[in-house]
Order: C-alpha cells, then sequence, then structure tokens
C-alpha cells in the first residue's frame, strides 16, 4: 500500500509567472532525483473553480520511509528554498493508497 503526498501552495501578493516557472524548475528535477518518487506531478490552478489554491504538487511513495525520503532529499529542500518564500498559505496531507483501485 503506498502513500499519496499533496501540497497545495496559494502565492503571496506579488508573485509573478517569472517565480511560478522558477518553482515548476525546481520541481521538474524531482523525478529523476528521488528515488523513492514512483509517480510525480505538479501545476499551476487551471481556474475552474472559485477559491482553488494556486499551484498543486501531487507525489507518490511507497511507504512512511519513503515519504521521509523525498522530504529530506536535498533537491526537495532546495526546492522548498524556491517555495517558502512565495508562499501566502500552504496546505498538505499523506494517504493512504489502496491496494485495488477502487478500494476506500
Amino acid at each position: 500500500m503506498g502513500i499519496r503526498h499533496i501540497a497545495l501552495f496559494r502565492w503571496a501578493d506579488g508573485v509573478t509567472e517569472d517565480q511560478v516557472a522558477g518553482v515548476a524548475a525546481a520541481l521538474s528535477v524531482l523525478p529523476a532525483a528521488v528515488p523513492q518518487l514512483q509517480a510525480y506531478a505538479f501545476g499551476p490552478d487551471v481556474g475552474i473553480s472559485e477559491g482553488a489554491y494556486d499551484f498543486g504538487v501531487v507525489a507518490d511513495v511507497a511507504d512512511p520511509e519513503g515519504f521521509a525520503g523525498y522530504r529530506d532529499h536535498p533537491e526537495h529542500q532546495k526546492a522548498l528554498g524556491v517555495i517558502l518564500p512565495l508562499l501566502a498559505d500552504r496546505a498538505a496531507i499523506q494517504f493512504r493508497l489502496p491496494d485495488t483501485p477502487g478500494e476506500p
């Protein structure tokens, strides 16, 4: 049974498109750099729902140890160094994935 990590970001006032592109660039190196990642996706909100966060990250790992390896990896910490100064708000959750699709 795997673990899914979801992080949502709301940018502070004044964050530019170039800064968001810098976030995407920092995150784009992680799948190749962090061996614990089994699946990884990120991107800006597409603007379909009012009140949504501005940017999201989804990372799948095998187990809690894999999450810790991702969380503590130097490249992830480097990406956080780019992201954290831009944030007005952040939400995150980690939950267990079912062994079988459709299973709770």
